[in-house]
């Protein structure tokens, strides 16, 4: 019976980051053969923000109150396939930017979803959600090698890949376990809904300097993200979808590491690696633009696993230490909306802006902004973040008891 299930959700898993991985990336280096401003390619990729924020909403308001799981993820699923068919019609981006929005909005809901799904049904939780998670890594290659191979990072084929997989995974959620609401005829308070219960944990001081640190850091994140697919078109780089999966690689290995890294290190020691490694990817990029840049850029894109793995799933796992039962699901939800939400917006306005800032007056061949510059900009705030980070984060007491 469980291993049924955990091929099921491995499926799920797998669709639903192979839908992400065909549009993610690329979305900029598609919206730049549309003549999108660096300012106006920002904007668009902080869609993914609003849907973050909105996404409590859905699951709290709704999932958790009347339909089934399962139910609302197949109709999200389905819904936003057709959203991402409408969008290669549009072509400006005061279309564009909503129908961004609407889409994100109905996919984002879907990963909480998801992860509830399979904590409810997996008898062992902790021991099997961690192989499930890894199809996601696994989807997210696929995703970038299938877009590779279809020669679609520039073109309007991601959405409609992204679109025509969403609409299978919508289907195929039709074959998860039945997960009722859990607060069915309750009256659910919206501080309730919202996380805001978990506000309280940052009258500790550590907490409060973790989540600033985790806000400020989500500003150069969104650099990689949104300039990477226009900086690799820049270069001319041949089935970058493809290559730049290698990070997911990299995000697997080290996630088996994490745990290793946790015992003997602690929080402070790995999420400071994990900052530390944003700063030398930045860095090795802005060093790339000088020079002959692919060892550097593969470099940059293969420590992936370090930037992401020791510092947000490291960061995840140690809010989930300071939360108590009560507020522990609040606490989760609220540095989701830090993090992917309000970060997000702020990082994603800001590279696009920088974006721009750089362009050159001239282009040299097909490079048409200053990329040392733009990528040394991140890197130094990483280096800002890493200094607050250094002098005023305190591992918990029980934590530093142990490492004795």
């Amino acid at each position: 019976m469980q291993t049924a299930l955990k091929t099921k959700l491995s499926i799920f898993m797998f669709l639903q980051y192979f839908i992400w991985s065909t549009w993610y990336m690329t979305l900029g280096a598609y919206l730049g053969t549309l003549n999108f401003s660096g300012t106006e390619i920002g904007a668009s990729y902080g869609a993914f923000a609003w849907g973050a924020i909105l996404s409590p909403f859905i699951v709290g308001l709704i999932a958790d109150r009347f339909f089934a799981s399962e139910k609302i993820i197949a109709v999200l699923g389905i819904a936003g396939g057709l959203v991402m068919f409408v969008i290669p019609q549009l072509k400006t981006f005061g279309s564009v930017y909503p129908a961004l929005i609407i889409y994100c909005t109905l996919y984002a809901p879907t990963l909480a979803l998801g992860n509830s799904v399979s904590m409810t049904h997996l008898a062992d939780a902790k021991k099997d959600f961690p192989f499930v998670k890894i199809f996601s890594a696994v989807g997210w290659i696929a995703g970038g090698v299938v877009l590779s191979q279809l020669n679609g990072e520039q073109s309007s084929l991601q959405h409609y890949l992204a679109g025509g997989t969403s609409m299978v995974f919508g289907l195929f959620a039709l074959t998860l376990p039945h997960t009722p609401p859990k607060k069915k005829g309750q009256d659910v308070p919206l501080s309730e809904v919202l996380g805001l219960d978990a506000l309280a944990l940052l009258k500790k001081p550590a907490f409060a300097i973790f989540i600033l640190c985790m806000f400020l850091i989500c500003i150069p994140l969104y650099f990689y993200f949104v300039n990477m697919g226009t900086y690799l078109t820049q270069l001319k780089w041949e089935n970058m979808a493809q290559k730049m999966t290698l990070a997911q690689v990299s995000d697997v290995i080290f996630l088996v590491l994490l745990p290793v890294m946790l015992k003997k290190l602690g929080y402070k020691k790995t999420i400071f690696l994990g900052i530390l490694a944003w700063v030398t990817r930045y860095f090795m990029l802005s060093a790339s633009a000088s020079s002959t840049g692919t060892v550097l850029i593969f470099g940059a894109i293969l420590l992936h696993g370090v930037c992401y793995d020791f510092l947000f799933i490291a960061g995840q796992l140690y809010v989930d230490d300071e939360a108590n039962e009560r507020i522990r699901g609040a606490a989760q939800g609220l540095i989701a909306i830090i993090l992917w939400g309000f970060g997000s917006l702020v990082g994603t306005i800001l590279a696009g802006n920088v974006m721009d800032h750089h362009k050159l007056a001239e282009a040299k061949g097909s490079i048409s902004h200053d990329w040392s510059a733009i990528w040394a900009t991140p890197a130094w705030i990483a280096v800002a973040v890493l200094v607050v980070f250094v002098i005023f984060f305190r591992d918990p007491v029980k934590k530093a008891a142990d490492s004795k």
